[in-house]
């Protein structure tokens, strides 16, 4: 039976997908394999490298290393959430455990074929998300698999239904796994902002709140006639009259989708001179469409997740039909730090 699992990588960034792989940390711990099949020597190789641990964090750590080590198979699909825009990255493993010694950072390291990158997390339920929201490093994802596989196995940019399976695991590892730390529930309100903007907004309404964000930052903003805008949904500016340049051009896309380099050139070919262009979507960019943004000085993208952080940072200045519709509030919550190393 093919397992699913999902791993956190916050010290390396696009050489996972670049040269395919995934990892963990840990580089005071020598080859796995040449501690011993059990996590009773994992536990002591560990206390022994990392003597100011906490005693609770060496069971844990001794379990990730364990199911890097030896659970994981060849076949497994990986799951990878990438923090640098909140977007989701899927993968099948293709190869045994590997110690790389002379690797800087993250020597534990498994060969992985990508099948799916840059995914949005507004595509998948809730409890989908909060499931791989785990604080371990590394997790068996146990009760929504149906959910990935489906979206997997479809070739769609869907999940087609919510599933619930149950699995044992260790009481240790089920803990830490559900635990509503911090980094969770921050993770949760991000997610509930993007699916909210993603599946309760139509387009037009999309584009009204973009010129609402636009106005709580400073700028002045209005609409475009929403049946003949030419691919420009929002024109904004500082000027309170509009008359002064820069005029900025705003294209919104509503949808999770990926934007590729020609979906930018668009509205780029829109410009006139000294006028600006903003690229917002709920989705990501390609890899060339961001390195066409490195070349034009007068262009802007934002992602979903860019989207979202911007929405939370000016929340208090959002007109009140915005914030009846995305409903926060400050809550103080236990901030532990992850065990990742």
């Amino acid at each position: 039976m093919v397992a699913v699992w999902g791993i956190h990588n916050d010290a390396l960034s696009d050489e996972l997908v670049e040269e395919g792989f995934i990892s963990i940390g840990w580089s005071a711990i020598p080859d796995i394999r040449s501690i011993g099949r059990d996590r009773d020597s994992l536990k002591r190789a560990l206390s022994g490298a990392y003597p100011e641990a906490k005693a609770g964090a060496i069971p844990v750590w001794a379990g990730i290393l364990y199911r890097f080590g030896f659970e994981m198979k060849a076949g497994d699909v990986v799951i990878a959430p990438y923090r640098a825009d909140s977007t989701l990255n899927f993968g099948v493993i293709t190869g045994e455990y590997e110690y790389l010694p002379e690797v800087p950072v993250h020597p534990h390291r498994r060969k992985v074929r990508w099948v799916k990158t840059g995914v949005s997390r507004g595509l998948f339920p809730q409890a989908a998300l909060y499931e791989i929201g785990s604080a371990m490093t590394l997790f068996r994802v146990k009760k929504n698999v149906p959910v990935f596989m489906n979206f997997l196995d479809a070739g769609t940019d869907s999940p087609t239904q919510e599933h619930v399976v149950s699995i044992e695991s260790h009481a240790v590892d089920e803990w830490i796994e559900t635990e509503p730390s911090a980094a969770r529930l921050d993770q949760f309100t991000h997610d509930f902002i993007l699916k909210t903007l993603l599946q309760d907004l139509s387009h037009e309404e999309f584009e009204h709140f973009t010129a609402d964000l636009l106005r709580a930052m400073g700028y002045q903003a209005r609409v475009t006639p929403y049946s003949s805008d030419g691919g420009v949904d929002v024109i904004a500016h500082k000027d309170p009259l509009g008359l002064e340049p820069p005029v900025i051009k705003v294209q919104c896309k509503h949808t999770a989708a990926q934007q590729s380099r020609p979906d930018v050139q668009r509205l780029s070919g829109t410009l006139a001179h000294g006028e600006l262009a903003l690229f917002v979507c709920l989705g990501s960019f390609s890899k060339d469409a961001l390195g066409y943004e490195r070349e034009r000085q007068n262009l802007r993208l934002l992602t979903g997740a860019e989207v979202v952080e911007l929405t939370l940072n000016n929340y208090d200045k959002l007109e009140p039909r915005w914030r009846t519709r995305i409903p926060l509030r400050q809550v103080y919550v236990v901030d532990r730090a992850s065990e990742g190393r």
